[in-house]
């Protein structure tokens, strides 16, 4: 045997030896995130916003803050960073409660921005009736969880986007999307400033907000027999339709997809334009995208439980989301 012969015959070994040692079948892919998207999380999630702890979750009360320190702890807890000292950005809503959104921030690798966001007030207890809101909105926090916790996980296993994720459990929107004003009006004036960096956020490198508001009921279908559905309201030529309908396609999630608000373009205009959180984005030109499953007959009834809700099918759709998600940043 020559030298040069036995010398490929070494590092052929050793290149075995090394590929035996490595995780069989391992591979970095958003894949690798699906099974944090499970029922029983999302489940407790909703349980416990919509228990008698968290009061409703109307701005500034005891129940609110119940609400608002979990998703802090939980931001903390997979990697998300505040902007400045804390998660906690106060503020006043029009009626003059005291309120908070929490802000976290997934760092990316470039100079881009994509913010996600769901609100987590709720119409409260009224008169000694507790108003849960499992559907509205804690399915969308609950959501809104998984998804961070799905991105943190990824990064850990060295993946990485080139966006920015800021994450936002918005408070206020029910009274006047106060939350969603307050975290515009911050963006806008400089005050949100990037952890890595010290400066402030430019609105010109936000490329797009996505709101999800309401993604638990499947009470009111798309089409007969097809409870498995999911709304993506946005403008055709800037929130990307084409890579949910990809994501739907070449995953398992295989939702029933309607991209407006059950066939009628008033109720799409208001949902998109007027009544929901992407509002201020839009009014300045940031491209938005709001994930919806609709209004049902259980809206701000006391039925609007954490039982109320199917969790197969809410993971469907945070599955949806995220793979939407990973095409676009």
């Amino acid at each position: 045997m020559t030298r040069k012969f036995l010398s490929a015959c070494l590092l052929l070994a050793l290149l075995t030896t090394l590929a035996a040692a490595q995780p069989t079948g391992y591979i970095i892919s958003a894949s690798n995130a699906e099974h944090l998207a499970d029922e029983a999380g999302l489940r407790s999630r909703v349980a416990f916003l919509s228990d008698s702890l968290c009061t409703g979750r109307a701005s500034g009360t005891p129940g609110s803050l119940h609400a608002q320190s979990a998703i802090a702890r939980q931001f903390a807890a997979y990697g998300l960073r505040p902007f400045g000292s804390s998660y906690f950005h106060g503020f006043r809503t029009v009626n003059g409660a005291s309120a908070h959104n929490v802000v976290g921030f997934l760092p990316g690798s470039g100079d881009r921005y994509v913010v996600v966001a769901a609100h987590y007030d709720h119409i409260g207890t009224l008169a000694g009736t507790l108003y849960p809101g499992a559907d509205s909105n804690a399915s969308g926090v609950a959501a809104l969880l998984t998804l961070a916790q799905m991105f943190h996980h990824l990064r850990e296993l060295g993946k990485t986007y080139a966006h920015t994720i800021i994450f936002v459990a918005l408070d206020g929107k029910e009274q006047s999307l106060s939350g969603s004003h307050h975290l515009w009006n911050e963006i806008a004036g400089g005050l949100l400033r990037d952890p890595r960096t010290g400066l402030p956020v430019p609105q010109k490198s936000i490329d797009l907000m996505v709101n999800i508001d309401q993604v638990g009921g499947t009470e009111a279908p798309l089409h007969k027999n097809r409870p498995d559905y999911l709304m993506m309201l946005c403008e055709p030529e800037n929130g990307r339709r084409d890579a949910l309908l990809i994501a739907n396609l070449n995953t398992e999630v295989k939702l029933d997809l309607g991209f407006d608000y059950y066939g009628s373009k008033d109720f799409t205009r208001v949902f998109y334009r007027t009544i929901s959180d992407q509002k201020p984005f839009l009014d300045h030109g940031i491209p938005s995208v709001m994930f919806t499953s609709g209004i049902t007959l259980r809206n701000n009834k006391v039925t609007d439980d954490a039982d109320s809700l199917d969790y197969g099918i809410l993971r469907r759709r945070v599955l949806a989301m995220f793979y939407y998600l990973v095409r676009v940043i």
